[in-house]
């Protein structure tokens, strides 16, 4: 099921955060980060408690937020844990007000089936881009920009 994160959640979401990270897939969040922005989380937890994915909704301005911080256990891919994960995420953007929904990403077609569409990286405020300066592949970013209205 699907809940909102809780602190013990925090090293847990870490881990997941790391093996994708460390793949390149991703920017690597601290712990410190993770403890600070719990409450932008939500988790995908088994019957028997496992947290097997995780996912950020930042919002980002009045009528923007990027779903971030994806990542799904290897043992749990393709059992529909990211869908259920960034649905969420988009039923929060919705009951909040936000319009639209960005994700930067490597997963073009995981996203295009959840109804988002490819957008130019600079259709995206600039104020986004200071996340990006910190990434290794900066200017070169080789991801794609999705984004949903919702």
């Amino acid at each position: 099921m699907v809940r909102s994160a809780k602190i013990s959640d925090a090293r847990t979401i870490h881990q997941l955060l790391l093996n994708y990270a460390s793949d390149g897939l991703m920017l690597p969040r601290s712990l410190s980060d993770l403890y600070e922005n719990i409450r932008d989380f939500y988790v995908y937890e088994e019957a028997d408690g496992t947290v097997i994915g995780a996912v950020c909704l930042h919002i980002s301005w009045e009528d923007l937020a990027e779903v971030r911080s994806l990542a799904v256990a290897e043992q749990a891919s393709r059992r529909g844990v990211g869908r259920q994960l960034v649905e969420q995420c988009l039923a929060e953007a919705r009951a909040i007000g936000i319009k639209k929904v960005f994700a930067l990403t490597y997963k073009v077609d995981f996203f295009v089936k959840l109804g988002f569409c490819e957008i130019e990286k600079s259709e995206l405020p600039h104020k986004i881009w200071g996340d990006c300066i910190k990434c290794a592949k900066f200017p070169e970013c080789d991801e794609t920009a999705m984004q949903i209205t919702v």
